[in-house]
């Protein structure tokens, strides 16, 4: 597994811009950092790469520099990494419509999240959305849960069956009061 992250490497510490109460931007290890993978920072997707049959087999990464309030490629650091899958995890950001979305021909809902079925597939073959892109701005609790019932649907696609666990369907929602 490897992460990307567009910002730079966070600072160890809280950094004198950031004084309290604001919430620190530093370098953090979680549970799932510790598993194992890689962390690349400062760094952005150009391109997706395939083998030929319409599989992702590698991105296209370039470094990134701070620049008027965006960020600017830094010349001749363009590397391919392979890849196997490709996971987005963007936060509250939302899905963007240019792009994948339209390349795919994916549909969204009236409030702007990728349209799914009840086993979180879309209506691309093979293409299952969960988190924020499925669901809408929500916490971190939503996309676990939704992410291992997603990983059953996956599987069942890919295998005829699965016997992971679903927690939850696309459907569930937060009880209201």
């Amino acid at each position: 597994m490897t992460q990307l992250e567009i910002l730079p490497t966070p600072p160890a510490q809280r950094p004198d811009s950031q004084p309290w109460p604001t919430y620190p931007m530093t370098y953090r290890v979680s549970s799932a950092h510790e598993e194992g993978g890689e962390r690349l920072f400062a760094v952005s997707t150009e391109q997706f790469l395939d083998d030929g049959a319409g599989n992702v087999r590698a991105l296209r990464l370039v470094e990134v520099e701070p620049h008027e309030g965006g960020f600017r490629p830094v010349d001749g650091s363009a590397r391919d990494i392979p890849a196997d899958f490709v996971f987005l995890a963007m936060g509250f950001v939302g899905p963007e419509a240019e792009g994948i979305i339209d390349q795919l021909g994916l549909e969204l809902t009236d409030r702007g999240a990728i349209a799914r079925n009840a086993d979180y597939s879309t209506d691309a073959p093979g293409v299952f959305v969960t988190g924020d892109a499925g669901r809408g701005q929500s916490l971190i609790v939503w996309a676990i849960a939704e992410g291992r019932a997603a990983a059953a649907s996956v599987d069942a696609y890919l295998m005829g069956s699965t016997n992971l666990p679903a927690p939850i369907p696309a459907t569930a929602r937060p009880l209201l009061v």
